[in-house]
C-alpha cells in the first residue's frame, strides 16, 4: 500500500519537524519511532517522548486509504538526508516493513503497529488561551532560557516561568545563581496564571517558532500547555511544583550605576575568561570613579587585567562573578549598551537594557 509519493525536500520537512525530541535510547522501543497516519491524501507526523508530543500535517498522501504504521524516525531521516535532493521519493507499506524508494535507492525499514504507539492525551479544556506573533514568543524564551538549570534536583528550576498578567507576557528562568526576567506587553487582558514550561520543551520550541508575524496559539490547562502554529501541534506536559518569587530576586533601589558598550565588555571579559580554569571560573571586577578593572588569575599563577572607562562617580566596589554567567547574557542580548547597577561586594548585580524596563538579568557574586 502506497502512503506517500512527494519530492525529498517535501517530506524531510515534517520529519525535521517532529523527530528533534524523538530519543535514541528509551526504556519503550516505540519511541525511538515516529508515528505516520495517512487519510488520504493528508499524511500527519507524530513523535513524542510522553513528555512533549509533536505532530504536524503534509497533504503528501498516495490513494484514498486510511492507514498507519510506526518507523524509526533516525533512520528514515538519515536515508532522505543522502538521498539527491531532485526526484521523487515514495513510501510503501508492505509485510510489516516500510519501503523507501528513490530512482535507483531502495530502502526496507522494520515497522511496529501504529496502535501500539503510546500518544500524549490532549486535555479535554484549558484554563488560558493567548495569541501571539511566532517572533514575540521566541523572542520571550530567546532572553531568558540561558538561565534555565540543567537536571537541577529542585525539578522546578529545569523549566521556564511563563506568567500571564495583566496585559503581560513574562518569561522568567533561573538555575538558583542567575535569574533572566523578559515580559511583553499584548493587546489581550488576562487573569495571573503560572506554569513552568519543562527545559526540553524551550529548547524544542526556539527550534520550530519562526522569526515571522504568523501567529501561534498557546492553550494553557492544569498541567498542560499546547501550542498550535503553522501546521505544528505541540503538546507538554508542565513541571508540577513552586517556582522562586523573581520579583523578590530582583533587586530595587541600587544607587551605583553605569552603562558601558556591551561588545566592549564581553570582548574584555572574553579575554580575561581565556585565564580561568575549567573547576573556576571567577573573575574580579573593581568598579571605581571613572573605571572598571576586571581580572582572573589561575592555579599557575598567570594573570590578566583589564581596563575600561566608564562614566561612573559612585562608590568603589570590589566584586567577584562566575564569568561564565556575564558571557552567556552579553552574548545574547543584541543591544549596543547595558546598564549595570550595584549594591555592594557582597550584593547581586543587575544587568538591563538602558530605557528598556522589560529585561532585567540578576546574578549572584561570587568568592574571589
Amino acid at each position: 500500500m502506497q502512503l506517500v509519493k512527494t519530492t525529498r525536500d517535501t517530506l524531510l520537512r515534517p520529519l525535521q519537524i517532529v523527530s528533534g525530541i524523538v530519543e535514541r535510547r528509551h526504556t519503550m522501543p516505540i519511541l525511538a519511532n515516529i508515528l505516520i497516519r495517512k487519510d488520504g491524501e493528508s499524511v500527519s507526523f507524530l513523535s513524542t517522548d510522553t513528555e512533549v508530543q509533536i505532530t504536524t500535517l503534509a497533504n503528501i498522501g498516495s490513494g484514498d486509504d486510511v492507514t498507519g504504521t510506526t518507523v524509526a524516525a533516525r533512520k528514515l531521516l538519515d536515508i532522505l538526508r543522502a538521498l539527491p535532493e531532485s526526484g521523487d521519493v515514495t513510501m510503501t507499506l508492505q509485510n510489516k516493513r516500510l519501503a523507501v524508494q528513490s530512482g535507483k535507492s531502495r530502502f526496507a525499514l522494520q515497522t511496529l503497529a501504529a496502535e501500539e504507539f503510546p500518544t500524549v492525551s490532549v486535555a479535554d479544556s484549558y484554563n488560558a488561551s493567548v495569541t501571539l506573533p511566532q517572533k514575540t514568543l521566541k523572542h520571550l524564551f530567546n532572553m531568558v532560557h540561558f538561565a534555565m538549570a540543567q537536571q537541577d534536583i529542585r525539578y522546578y528550576l529545569n523549566g521556564l516561568l511563563l506568567v500571564l498578567d495583566g496585559n503581560n507576557i513574562i518569561a522568567v528562568a533561573t538555575d538558583g545563581h542567575r535569574l533572566a526576567f523578559c515580559q511583553v506587553a499584548t493587546e489581550q487582558a488576562f487573569e495571573r496564571q503560572e506554569v513552568i514550561i519543562p527545559r526540553k520543551t524551550i529548547i524544542e520550541l526556539q527550534r520550530l517558532l519562526e522569526e515571522s508575524d504568523e501567529e501561534v496559539r498557546l492553550d494553557i490547562a492544569a498541567s498542560q500547555v499546547k501550542l498550535t502554529f503553522a501546521d505544528i501541534e505541540l503538546v507538554s506536559k508542565l513541571v508540577e511544583g513552586k517556582f522562586p518569587d523573581y520579583t523578590r530576586v530582583i533587586p530595587k533601589g541600587y544607587k551605583n550605576e553605569f552603562t558601558i558598550g556591551r561588545d566592549e565588555l564581553l570582548r574584555s571579559l572574553q579575554r580575561a575568561a581565556i585565564m580561568t580554569s575549567d573547576k573556576f571560573k571567577g573573575v574580579r571586577c573593581i568598579i571605581e570613579p571613572g573605571v572598571m578593572k576586571i581580572s582572573s588569575t589561575n592555579a599557575d599563577q598567570e594573570e590578566a587585567v583589564e581596563e575600561l572607562e566608564i562614566d561612573y562617580g559612585g562608590d568603589t566596589i570590589d566584586i567577584g562573578f562566575n564569568v561564565t554567567y556575564l558571557l552567556d547574557v552579553l552574548n545574547n542580548l543584541k543591544c549596543d549598551q547595558v546598564n549595570i547597577a550595584l549594591g555592594d561586594s557582597n550584593s547581586s548585580a543587575l544587568i538591563s537594557i538602558p530605557e528598556n524596563g522589560d529585561f532585567k538579568y540578576v546574578v549572584m557574586p561570587m568568592r574571589i
